[in-house]
């Protein structure tokens, strides 16, 4: 699978511009993905030395990325113009701004790994969209 992993929030607590805290088990679980045969991509709003600093913080601890906020590593760093999509494909997308918000480390691991379902799916086949939108 590729993965598009968001930095602030998800890796580390969101200190921006700073970098917080490891989440734990963040890094371990990344590395682990990585070591599977996953691709990973680190997928920030970070840019110049905040970038630098965020790819570095994740490199001290063992952890390096396919790409950067692209989904080839050629295209890694740079939009050539802007005309050129910033959107990258991916398989699945861990941020903390998901919507239900970031599970645990553990649970993102049984997700991608296809041992555990996406929680927020379960009880909710018997009604439509709008009832549950609106609450009946």
């Amino acid at each position: 699978m590729t993965i598009a992993v968001d930095f602030d929030g998800t890796i580390v607590e969101h200190k921006y511009p700073k970098i917080g805290r490891e989440k734990p088990f963040a890094i371990d679980t990344l590395r682990r993905l990585a070591a599977e045969g996953h691709k990973l991509i680190l997928w920030t709003s970070r840019e110049g030395e905040l970038l630098e600093d965020a790819i570095l913080f994740c490199k001290d601890r063992g952890l390096t990325f396919y790409a950067i906020n692209s989904d080839t590593p050629a295209g890694s760093l740079v939009f050539a113009d802007k005309t050129t999509s910033k959107k990258l494909v991916a398989d699945v997308y861990i941020d903390d701004r998901n919507l239900g918000g970031l599970p645990d480390w553990g649970e993102i691991y049984e997700i991608v790994n296809g041992t555990r379902r996406i929680s927020h799916h379960r009880h909710h086949h018997k009604r439509s969209f709008l009832q549950r939108l609106l609450g009946r």
